[in-house]
């Protein structure tokens, strides 16, 4: 049986939603630059086929469906100057967080800023390395851990400082958790193209400036290592979705800071995987709601 080679959820021209492999130009890395993919039958995490059926995309979307994805686990200050740069220790085990499911968006869906998020200041963008779990995992080595991946995609960690860090209340999720702040794709990428995934340029581009340039050889704590500590006494699922944390050149870090604001547009890049290109949008004023 044939297996996938880049993942890939899209609306076809037909008005439907499908899982596909896409096909890209020869030569062309950036899943965003498909056109096409074989459509893909069965379940993603099992028994699948990749058929020689082949649809138009018409956009890519989020390249899991909500049903399938399980957990959104995130990792902060994962690379020694980013942490430099927010004034952090460098940490000695993963710094975690969640992300509710709901924060997830596709690779060109706009960055939705709430009332909410509107206060205060600190509207931020992150690259980051997102790798997905294939299969049922507890307690695995870092030997075996990668063998448990199903590929690996960029995604936007969006955050706000203030709502973090100031206003958090120490728990980080809060100021990184509204609904689209997630963006994430093209597509996945399989383990299987990428063999080893600390050799990735990894970057990211504020309005066509690239503000955040870096390898993903810089990681404290590797995909590997990630794995094999949060599956230690605790079960990885199919779906789970695990972002590994950014590099230096955010805007918290930057002097002066480089808030991110209304009609911007963000574009995280990694290399043999590809681009999400997003643009923020500050909902408009409406009542406002009672508790």
């Amino acid at each position: 049986m044939a297996s996938f080679t880049r993942l890939v959820r899209f609306l076809a021209r037909d008005g439907r939603t499908y899982y596909g492999d896409a096909l890209l130009p020869q030569g062309v890395s950036d899943i965003r630059a498909a056109k096409q993919a074989r459509l893909i039958t069965g379940d993603i995490f099992g028994s699948y086929t990749v058929t020689d059926q082949v649809a138009d995309i018409r956009l890519l979307l989020s390249p899991l469906a909500p049903e399938d994805v399980r957990t959104i686990r995130c990792l902060g200050l994962n690379y020694e100057q980013h942490a430099r740069e927010a004034n952090m220790p460098i940490p000695t085990f993963p710094v975690l967080f969640y992300k509710p499911v709901t924060s997830l968006s596709g690779p060109t869906d706009p960055i939705p800023i709430s009332r909410m998020a509107q206060e205060g200041e600190g509207l931020d963008y992150e690259c980051e390395l997102v790798a997905i779990i294939g299969k049922r995992c507890r307690d695995v080595s870092e030997d075996q851990a990668l063998d448990y991946v199903l590929g690996y995609a960029v995604g936007n960690d969006v955050s706000h400082r203030d709502w973090q860090i100031k206003r958090g209340g120490g728990q980080w999720s809060l100021g990184k958790g509204f609904d689209g702040w997630a963006p994430f794709g093209p597509g996945i990428v399989s383990k299987d193209l990428i063999k080893d995934p600390q050799t990735l340029k990894i970057s990211t581009k504020l309005n066509g400036k690239t503000v955040q340039e870096s390898s993903t050889a810089d990681m404290i704590f590797s995909v590997k290592k990630t794995i094999a500590f949060l599956s230690r006494g605790t079960t990885l699922l199919p779906g789970d979705v695990i972002w590994t944390g950014t590099p230096q050149g955010v805007g918290m870090g930057r002097k002066p800071q480089l808030w991110l604001k209304n009609g911007d547009v963000v574009e995280v890049e990694l290399e043999k995987v590809g681009t999400c290109k997003n643009k923020v949008e500050f909902e408009a004023s409406g009542p406002a709601s009672k508790l």
